[in-house]
């Protein structure tokens, strides 16, 4: 067994696995915040990178623990008791994409309920910008932020294919193509974290109405979207030149280790940092792009490398549980505390060790590393 199939074992074997599905212990803002256990996008990047690595493995106490999981917070009709479809939060969509993987593997009708009540009680409803871009939360109006990319755009990909609605599709790609049309900074070929509509948000420029600074993670998330968009829709020529694009542009801002700063544009920062969770969704998305033939070898070195020096540098796996550091632990705009999209922002968010939403990333990316090799 090899180092980096050690430390995805421990991962399922010591933390995964024994997390009750009400208190996982890979949930850190729940664990700061001392939240009440929720339906939420974080647990569910989780479950998605178990799913992957069952799909990878065939291993059953893999595919019996995401159900138990679901299971825990969707009722057999489908409706999910801790959410209110109302808030309008594309963040809740994440977990939809796990209901339809978790159907399609079990057939059960829970699940197919379960994503079908998201499009019928959220999505068809779902406020959007003049552009046709959904607002990224109804407590955020008229704004596009790009992790809504990879929390919803893909799961609207899955259901118009289901259904066999072009529409529904083409209004997939038209939203991610209108994320590269607006956020996308022609310069560095990194994307703005947010738009405003309305250029009146503290953290928007009055002009353009973007935010100042390009942070890592939500590249990544971009990233990640666009990846799997071009595996759901490998026809599509218009994705995989986002994809392929956004690739290369977010390699140049690697350092030579492979990893990327939590302000990939500005490495002469004082305090800016090597951010895990954003290092290994790019590496996740470069790699599934080799694998898809979009991109070609220097890409599959570059992923490869970044998930490397994670892998040795910053995973400490000297005890029963393997640790991953450098993760940021939330990033947003606006809201209660007025964040204004400045580095000194960014740099302020707390960073904590083993959340999901770096170890989600290691494991997604594993998956793909196995499946090229």
């Amino acid at each position: 067994m090899t180092k980096t199939e050690s430390i995805v074992s421990k991962y399922v074997d010591k933390l995964i696995l024994p997390s009750d599905p009400l208190a996982p212990m890979w949930n850190k803002e729940n664990e700061v915040f001392e939240k009440n256990p929720k339906w939420n996008y974080i647990d569910n990047c989780m479950i998605t990178a178990i799913l992957m690595l069952y799909d990878l493995t065939g291993d059953q106490k893999l595919l019996d623990y995401s159900k138990k999981f679901i299971n825990t917070y969707v009722a057999e009709d489908g409706s999910i008791p801790s959410l209110n479809y109302a808030d309008y939060n594309l963040d809740n969509i994440n977990g939809a994409k796990n209901l339809f993987t978790l159907w399609r593997i079990t057939d059960e009708e829970r699940y197919r309920l379960g994503f079908e009540r998201f499009w019928t009680e959220q999505l068809v409803r779902h406020p959007r910008l003049d552009c046709g871009s959904f607002w990224h939360k109804g407590i955020y109006p008229d704004q596009i932020w790009l992790d809504g990319s990879y929390m919803a755009l893909p799961f609207l990909i899955q259901y118009g294919t289901l259904h066999k609605s072009r529409g529904i599709v083409d209004d997939a790609i038209r939203q991610l193509w209108d994320m590269r049309r607006i956020l996308r900074d022609p310069h560095t070929g990194l994307f703005h974290h947010g738009y405003d509509d309305t250029n009146t948000m503290c953290w928007a420029d009055r002009i353009t109405g973007l935010s100042p600074e390009f942070w890592l993670r939500s590249n990544g998330w971009m990233c990640a979207a666009l990846a799997d968009c071009c595996e759901l829709l490998p026809e599509s020529e218009l994705l995989k030149t986002e994809l392929s694009d956004l690739i290369a542009d977010m390699s140049k801002y690697c350092m030579k280790d492979g990893m990327l700063l939590q302000l990939p544009a500005r490495p002469k920062l004082k305090n800016n940092y090597p951010e895990t969770s954003g290092s290994l969704l790019f590496a996740y998305a470069a790699l599934k792009a080799v694998r898809l033939g979009i991109c070609g070898d220097d890409m599959r070195k570059a992923g490869q490398l970044t998930f490397e020096t994670v892998t040795e540098k910053y995973i400490d796996d000297s005890g029963d549980i393997p640790v991953l550091k450098n993760i940021c632990l939330m990033g947003g705009l606006g809201g209660e505390n007025n964040r204004d999209g400045s580095a000194e922002y960014y740099l302020s968010e707390k960073i904590v060790e083993n959340d999901a939403k770096g170890i989600a990333p290691f494991i997604m990316a594993y998956t793909e590393l196995k499946r090229l090799s």
